[in-house]
Order: structure tokens, then C-alpha cells, then sequence
């Protein structure tokens, strides 16, 4: 037979086959007998088309898809793989003839649900998938923000409101060298911070044949393993590196009788590439969509004639696939095949993007900590805000060389904090994840496998500090607020589910974040700028005054916000009208479906904060739902790969009403991992293919 799989106790596939070629085409099929639902709706996103199923709601995502030029940027990628890695273009090709047999015969019930059959996959529809996952990962509307918030504070409030901003996405990565350890054999640990959806943005797989045999977190509808990988000699994981490596360009364009024209930096205006485009809406009529293309990239936002309120504006995007066609997919293969650290680091040497720090370990000693990703050299102000298009200076002009960096006292630590990557980036995420789990791992000088899951799920939130110092000062409360404030005080500072104290700080930090928002100095930013809905995240006050709230609070130049009074009034609302119950009667799950959820299941309580080492983000000032967290946990051991363990928010399975479903939640919720099975002898035989 060309390949077999078999399943654990938690439906966790496991495949073997003769050959890589088979083992993907085995890939393939089984992921889509797990996720037909989910491969089918990243299809439709990677080629802007989700409307057409999901609705006007989706309508935003889809212009966005089809201006920037996902498809065909994937379509030009894979062109160039077959041209220069025709074995990795093959591989390729069987993983998707893999996932078009998996879905002739899958039996997904919100096919039937919506009245909707499978789409056929082509062999750029993985590179598509990678490419409409990650677009939006360098958060280039970033850039849109610092000129949002310059133009009404000025640029001295940029560094203000500078921090891991709603959107972006982080992770949470250790590695522990052997020096450190029980065993003698290092431990890389560590968890993605991402959107929760259902089914999961990562898929648990066990893929083995004579070439290689890997443990890991796929990506659905990408093939191999990426990003979380155990080798049983090697070990890498990633976290995001934060670098900045797409550019917004403002275009001078205008129309002419042959279509439409670009100001250019030598002054004259140069012809753009033009066509339209029809977006299917279920429900509603057919939207017609202009697609522009300059010598930049593709306009993503306005026109000849501007914005749609009129402004006069239109931003193309520059990202490094569309330049230089390669989307790093050549790196996967390699990383299959890797028996050692230095196997890991040049595997790594063709990545592109999202730019990560990864970390790695082998059975050796052998260690790594370096930057990897493709990040273009030009002007520092490319990478602080939208540039003229029509001025030189702008151009690209090479790549920089990835950083690297060394353990300290055997450990490294990367929670998206400025590190290896500062020369690459602008904004980072705050420093307390990294902080955290660098002062607990100090605290032994010796480390297992088994203690890992403990800094999964530590709650310890420091950015709560400059709220807390300004409570402690406040003065002439009333009672009732006076007792809040004494019970704030007394609070540990965990943001642990059955925690009323955490609760009751939650409360008054939204309140906190909703009364800045309305001061007269911060409320004219209220109004975001005509920009594509998609982009609209970055731009919204109240999030960006959410996780910015410990420099606004401590910031020399408060812009004539009496925060003392903002705190006052805040403890004095939320003290009449206190919070009755707990932290995770409110910090629920609010996992992302593309249809609506009918099992009646209700959303689980957190624990966690957006600054705590479990990562649970909710947006304070608007709600206490959480939609970003731990995609998954893994822990890999060096020294013996069956005491490795992982776990994601769900379960293995992305078919309603299976039994792996959803039955790794309640490990995912207690910060428990399942055990890694490697022993085909201890699984249990599904199919011969």
C-alpha cells in the first residue's frame, strides 16, 4: 500500500508511507477527511471569495484578497518552484491531489448545512492558504495608525500608543539547553498566540517514511510541518519576530484613455497594470472590484478618484512574495528532512515569511537562536508610515542579513519582545511575557519536561502596575469605592479564572480605557480614516488606548489628561455597580466559526491576560471575550521524544459531533499536554490508502 494511517487515543493522525511524494498525498487526504469545512473555507479566503458563502460580512476580506493579489501572487510563486525546486513543486502537487481525493469523499455536514459542494484545489492553492494567513502578520496598517494618531496628537504620541497592537500575532517560546535540565538534553517549549477558531489554525500530525519521521503542528492546507517540528534527533519552534517587511506606498494615480497611470519617483507617470474583478455576495447583488497594480504593488485601498468618502488617496502594498516570487516553501522539505541543529539553520536560509525567531535544539547539544525571513533594506521612514511614491528614496535595496543570538545562562526567551529582531522592527510587544518566563526559569537550576506546562500557564500580570500605583494614591473616594480600591490592592495580581480580585481589576481598567477615550484630547482620533473595513482593527481608538494603558498612564506628557481623575472616576462608576462574580464569568472563549455554532456548547471561562504569560487577549474598554490565545502548547524533549507533549483548543478533528472534536479542550483549559505517540505499535491502524 502507498500509505497508512493511524490514529492515538485523541484522533491524532499518524501517517507512514514509501516515499515524502506519498506520505503528502496522505497528508493531504487525511486533512481533508478532518477539516473538509475548514480547507474549504480557506480556499474561498486565499482567493477572495468567502463572500460568496459567508455574506456581505466577508465582503471587506475579500476585496483586500483580490486587490493585494493573494491568488496570483501564489499562482507566480509556484510557477518559479516548479522552475527552480521541481521537487518540492511535485511534493506540492501531491499534498493537493491528496486533499481533492480527501474531499471527494468527505462528509462534512455544513456542505450539506449550506448546499455547498467541495472546490478543487490547484497546486498554489497551499501557497495561497500560507499567504492569506499570514498577509496581515507584519501588521503593515500599523503604518496607517502612526499617521492616524500623528495627525492629531502630533509624533510624539507614536511612541505612546507603541505595542503589540490589536491584530498582530505573538507566541510564547523557550529553549532550555541541556545544562539546565534533568535529562541533560535541552527542552524547546513555548505557545502560539493567535486568533481561536474552530477547527484550529494548527493540526497535530505524525508524519513518517524511510526519508524522514516528524511530529508536529501543521498548518491545514499547507503541506509538511512549519513552524513546530520534532525530529526525534532535532527539535525548532518559532515565535513571531515582530519585523517590519511590507511598505504602504501613497500613488499619485490618474486615468487616461487607455486605463490608468502612476506617478513615478523620476517624475513621469508610467502605465499600471489594470482589470476588474467580480465579487459573488451570497444574498446581495455581485460587487465589481477594480484591481491596480503599480510599480510598487497593488493598490489595496482607493483609486484614481480616492477614498470612498473622497479623499484624495490611494496605498499600494509592497511585500516581499510579490517581488520576488517566493514564498520560502522551498525551506519545508528540508526542515522535514533535518537530523540536526545545522540542518534547521540552513533549511531556515530560505525562508521568507512571516519573519520568526526561531529556536532549536538537537540530541547533540547543538542550539539555535537566530531571526529567519526575508526583510527588505530601504529608508527608515518606509517602515514608519505610508511614503510618496512619487519621491525617490523609497526603492528596496537588498535584504538584510537574519540576526542571531545567543542563550544566556543556558536559557533563551522570546515572547515578541525586542530581541534578535530589534534592528528588523519597529513595535514590539511589552517586555512582561518574556520577563515573566525568564525570572521563573531562574528559579531552577534544573528543568523537566513535565514542569513546562506550569509557565504555560502562569497569570502573573505586571503591566497591571501603573493602574494599581494610581489607585493607591487616590484620596477622598467614596465608601463604596474606597472599599474597591482596597480590595484591588489586596488582589495578587494573577488574572486566574475563579478570581473575583482579577474581576474587579478588569472592570476598572475598561473603565479606565473608556474614559480616556472620551477626554477631548483623544477623542477626535475616534474617527478613523476612510480605509477598507479589513484595516479597520488598527485604527480603532479604544483598542489601541487598551493595550497601550500602562504608557499612557506613565507617560511624561499626559497631552492635559488628569489620569488621577480618570482613575477616580473609573474605581467610582465600577463601584456602583460592581462585578458580582469571577474573572472567567466574563474572560470566555469566543472562538471564530465560519457558520454559527448550534451544538448549544457555552463558551469556557479563561484565565489569562493579553500581558500574561497565558496569553488570552481580550480588549479592554469593549469586552472581556476573548478571540486571541494559545492556538496551541507543545513541549519538546530532547532527550527522549516520547515525553514530549502538545495540546490545541479543541481537538484533533474538525467534524461536528465527532468524538475528537472537541475532547482536548479540558486538557487545553487545566494547561495539560497529551502525551506525543510515536510508536506505531501503540496507535491504532484506520485505513490502508
Amino acid at each position: 500500500m502507498s500509505a497508512e494511517t493511524y490514529r492515538d487515543a485523541w484522533g491524532i493522525p499518524h501517517l507512514r508511507a514509501a516515499t515524502a511524494g506519498e506520505l503528502a498525498r496522505a497528508q493531504g487526504r487525511v486533512t481533508a477527511r478532518d477539516r473538509a469545512w475548514q480547507l474549504e473555507v480557506e480556499r474561498h479566503r486565499a482567493q477572495g471569495t468567502s463572500a460568496s458563502f459567508l455574506g456581505p460580512g466577508a465582503l471587506s476580506w475579500d476585496r483586500l484578497a483580490r486587490r493585494a493579489r493573494l491568488a496570483d501572487t501564489a499562482r507566480r510563486c509556484f510557477a518559479a518552484l516548479e522552475d527552480k525546486d521541481p521537487e518540492t513543486a511535485a511534493w506540492v502537487r501531491e499534498y493537493t491531489d491528496g486533499v481533492n481525493e480527501g474531499l471527494a469523499a468527505c462528509d462534512a455536514p455544513e456542505f450539506a448545512r449550506t448546499g455547498l459542494a467541495p472546490g478543487r484545489w490547484e497546486p498554489w492553492t497551499p501557497l495561497a492558504v500560507w499567504l492569506a494567513t499570514h498577509i496581515l502578520f507584519a501588521g503593515f496598517p500599523a503604518k496607517l495608525w502612526r499617521e492616524h494618531i500623528t495627525a492629531h496628537l502630533g509624533p510624539d504620541a507614536v511612541a505612546l500608543f507603541a505595542t503589540d497592537g490589536p491584530g498582530t500575532a505573538g507566541s510564547n517560546g523557550w529553549l532550555v539547553s541541556g545544562e539546565r535540565t534533568v535529562t541533560g538534553h535541552a527542552i524547546v517549549a513555548g505557545d502560539p498566540h493567535r486568533f481561536i477558531e474552530e477547527p484550529g489554525v494548527y493540526q497535530q500530525i505524525h508524519l513518517s517514511c524511510p526519508e524522514f519521521d516528524v511530529v508536529g503542528l501543521a498548518v491545514p492546507g499547507v503541506p509538511g510541518i512549519a513552524h513546530f517540528g520534532h525530529t526525534g534527533t532535532v527539535a525548532w519552534a518559532i515565535t513571531n519576530a515582530m519585523a517590519d517587511y511590507q511598505d504602504l506606498y501613497r500613488e499619485r494615480l490618474r486615468r487616461t484613455g487607455a486605463g490608468v497611470e502612476a506617478l513615478g519617483p523620476d517624475g513621469t507617470w508610467h502605465r499600471a497594470a489594470r482589470h476588474t474583478e467580480t465579487i459573488h455576495v451570497a444574498g446581495e447583488d455581485s460587487v465589481e472590484v477594480e484591481v491596480i497594480e503599480t510599480d510598487r504593488g497593488p493598490v489595496i485601498a482607493g483609486g484614481p478618484e480616492g477614498l470612498d468618502d473622497g479623499t484624495p488617496a490611494a496605498l499600494s502594498l509592497r511585500y516581499p512574495p510579490r517581488v520576488t516570487a517566493d514564498l520560502g516553501f522551498g525551506a519545508l522539505l528540508p526542515l522535514l528532512r533535518a537530523r540536526r541543529v545545522a540542518d534547521v539553520d540552513r533549511a531556515l536560509d530560505a525562508w521568507a515569511e512571516p519573519v520568526n525567531v526561531v529556536q532549536a535544539a538537537d540530541t547533540e547539544g547543538g542550539l539555535l537562536h537566530r531571526v529567519a525571513g526575508r526583510v527588505p533594506v530601504r529608508a527608515t521612514a518606509n517602515r514608519l508610515r505610508p511614503v510618496p511614491a512619487w519621491e525617490p528614496g523609497h526603492e528596496w535595496t537588498g535584504w538584510h542579513t537574519p540576526p542571531r543570538a545567543d542563550l544566556t545562562d543556558g536559557v533563551a526567551v522570546m515572547a515578541n519582545q525586542r530581541g534578535p529582531a530589534t534592528p528588523l522592527g519597529v513595535e514590539f510587544a511589552p517586555p512582561h511575557r518574556a520577563d515573566r518566563i525568564a525570572a521563573l526559569l531562574a528559579g531552577k537550576e534544573r528543568w523537566s519536561a513535565a514542569d513546562m506546562p506550569a509557565l504555560h500557564t502562569d497569570t502573573h500580570l505586571a503591566s497591571a502596575g501603573p493602574l494599581l500605583d494610581l489607585v493607591t494614591a487616590l484620596d477622598g473616594l467614596s465608601p463604596g469605592a474606597a472599599a474597591l480600591r482596597d480590595r484591588l490592592l489586596a488582589w495578587d495580581r494573577h488574572m486566574d479564572a475563579d478570581s473575583a480580585g482579577a474581576a474587579a481589576y478588569a472592570a476598572v481598567r475598561g473603565a479606565v480605557v473608556r474614559h480616556l477615550a472620551a477626554h477631548p484630547a483623544l477623542a477626535p482620533a475616534a474617527v478613523p480614516p476612510a480605509y477598507p473595513e479589513v484595516l479597520q482593527p488598527w485604527l480603532a481608538l479604544v483598542p489601541r488606548i487598551a493595550y497601550a494603558l500602562e504608557h499612557l498612564l506613565r507617560a511624561e506628557d499626559p497631552y492635559g489628561i488628569d489620569r488621577a481623575e480618570a482613575v477616580r472616576a473609573a474605581l467610582e462608576e465600577v463601584a456602583a455597580g460592581p462585578p458580582a462574580g469571577t474573572w472567567g464569568d466574563t474572560h470566555r472563549l469566543a472562538s471564530w466559526r465560519a457558520l454559527p455554532d448550534t451544538s448549544g456548547s457555552p463558551e469556557p471561562g479563561l484565565s489569562g491576560d493579553h500581558d500574561c504569560v497565558l496569553c488570552t487577549s481580550a480588549v479592554p474598554g469593549l469586552t472581556d471575550r476573548a478571540a486571541r490565545g494559545p492556538a496551541a502548547r507543545y513541549v519538546w524533549d530532547l532527550a527522549d521524544r516520547r515525553r514530549s507533549g502538545w495540546v490545541v483548543p479543541h481537538g484533533a478533528s474538525g467534524v461536528p459531533g465527532s468524538p475528537h472534536h472537541r475532547d482536548q479542550q479540558p486538557l487545553w483549559l487545566g494547561g495539560e499536554l497529551a502525551p506525543v505517540v510515536t510508536d506505531f505499535d501503540r496507535l491504532t491502524k484506520e485505513t490502508d490508502d
